[in-house]
């Protein structure tokens, strides 16, 4: 293969997370990014490497028979979000399964041949569950403000799909419920039609760093209907107009008819240079600048940047899962939440534990824990913010058991070596990325843990994302 050149081939298979593997008809082998297997594809190629090559997908020749005749929403191909859409549900399970399974099953199996008596994956998996819901499931979204081509109209949406540049103004997005379409359309029309003759207000341009909007935050409660809308602005703009701007956002936001309730609207000033959400200070517009949301019985106060995770049914189901997997092995013992954002986990915890300690390195989400613990009359929680790697030095207290839900790049070696070192006899590893969790795994494994039960959970429908979920042992306990 040859950078540059365009080719055709049948997509064999897709590798985690949405990486298609591309045949051509003279048997060289190339990885298409949001191609679906059995399509025919053409595609041009980026780069070769070690004779494959990485290409970009110019154009579905033939549709696989695996997809549907038609994609729910009309946004799909075009807009960057979802790379599975065209997928019936129960296809999309099948294949999030199979993708976790090529991943894991390697690694769990070498060490159960190594260890003689130790199962081997296929009897530890327990597949993937379901979200509970398929569509409109998210509880947040950050839309973002630009052009849908160079120079063209105002957009507000999401980014095109393979562009960092155009966006596309999704108002028939189907992973949000209408409650979203109806804010979002409401917005981009008060700022696109703004001002004498309609001229409207300037997005932030990438390249030249001028213009005024930048992106709008929704989050909306699926128990409690309670939404937060966050306006992120650059500070490009006199006070006195920029007040007037902002009075009638306001009210174009307010006057709508929704099925939930706006109990906050919020405007945050943000000129750092990069294209993702910075808070450089806050103001209130209009009500309170947090919502709350209840899992599982608990109810948790949720401030517009804090981490929350955004399918809210689904994380009832995860944590569930979680729950089911500790089973009595924390009752009235300590336990360590590692990486425990908001405390959540912790807080599911704590009925069953004799203390849980809870270790985030976001400060923010540290004390929005501690309010939650609060708020939720729980006494036995305690969180502390900092690095895990430094903060395992200054706990007095030693684990009995330990729950680790990292972000996506997983545990940085030496804090996985302290874990180990503490030498609990069960753990719970939560991930919501297949590749870091058989990386640890390996780690894990070699130094004295097993595998005991492995399941997925599907958090987000139509995304090439999932959350994993592993019950380890320690083999001489």
């Amino acid at each position: 293969m040859k950078k540059g050149q365009v080719y055709t081939g049948v997509v064999e298979r897709i590798a985690f997370p949405n990486k298609g593997i591309v045949r051509t008809g003279e048997g060289e082998v190339a990885m298409v990014k949001h191609a679906i297997t059995g399509q025919k594809v053409s595609f041009s190629v980026k780069k070769v490497r070690k004779g494959k090559g990485e290409g970009r997908l110019l154009e579905v020749l033939e549709k696989s028979p695996l997809e549907l005749e038609q994609a729910p929403c009309r946004h799909f191909g075009e807009c960057g979000g979802c790379a599975f859409l065209s997928l019936g549900y129960e296809r999309q399970l099948e294949l999030k399964e199979q993708q976790v399974q090529e991943l894991l099953e390697p690694v769990v199996d070498r060490f159960a041949e190594e260890s003689c008596g130790r199962r081997r994956f296929a009897d530890l998996f327990e597949g993937a569950k379901e979200s509970p819901r398929r569509f409109a499931y998210r509880n947040k979204m950050e839309f973002s403000f630009g052009d849908s081509y160079k120079d063209g109209p105002l957009a507000l949406g999401m980014h095109k799909r393979g562009s960092f540049h155009d966006i596309v103004t999704v108002t028939g997005c189907k992973i949000v419920d209408q409650d979203y379409s109806n804010i979002l359309s409401a917005v981009w029309e008060y700022f696109r039609d703004y001002g004498e003759g309609g001229t409207g207000v300037p997005y932030f341009h990438k390249y030249s760093h001028i213009g005024y909007l930048r992106h709008l935050i929704v989050r909306k409660a699926v128990k409690t209907g309670e939404i937060l809308v966050d306006l992120v602005t650059s500070g490009q703009m006199g006070e006195a107009e920029e007040s007037v701007l902002l009075e009638g956002f306001q009210k174009a936001l307010l006057g709508l008819e929704l099925e939930g309730k706006i109990v906050g609207i919020l405007h945050t000033k943000n000129d750092s240079l990069a294209d993702a959400v910075i808070d450089q200070g806050t103001q209130v517009l209009y009500g309170m600048d947090y919502f709350y949301e209840e899992l599982l019985g608990l109810r948790f106060r949720i401030s517009p940047f804090s981490f929350f995770q955004t399918n809210s049914l689904g994380a009832e189901v995860l944590y569930e899962t979680a729950r089911e997997y500790i089973a009595g092995a924390g009752d009235g013992k300590v336990i360590y939440d590692l990486y425990s954002g908001t405390g959540t986990i912790a807080q599911m915890l704590s009925p069953v534990a004799k203390k849980v300690i809870g270790v985030e390195i976001v400060e923010e989400a540290v004390e929005a824990a501690r309010e939650n613990a609060a708020l939720n009359g729980l006494e036995n929680c305690e969180f502390l913010a900092g690095d895990v790697l430094k903060v395992l030095d200054r706990i007095e207290e030693k684990p009995d058991f330990i729950v680790l839900d990292p972000p996506r790049d997983g545990i940085h070696p030496k804090a996985l070596d302290k874990i180990i070192r503490y030498g609990v006899e069960r753990m719970v590893y939560i991930s919501c990325k297949p590749t870091s969790l058989a990386r640890d795994l390996e780690v894990l494994q070699a130094r004295g843990y097993g595998v005991e039960r492995v399941c997925c959970v599907d958090m987000f429908p139509f995304t090439a994302n999932i959350e994993s979920v592993c019950l380890l042992h320690r083999r001489d306990s």
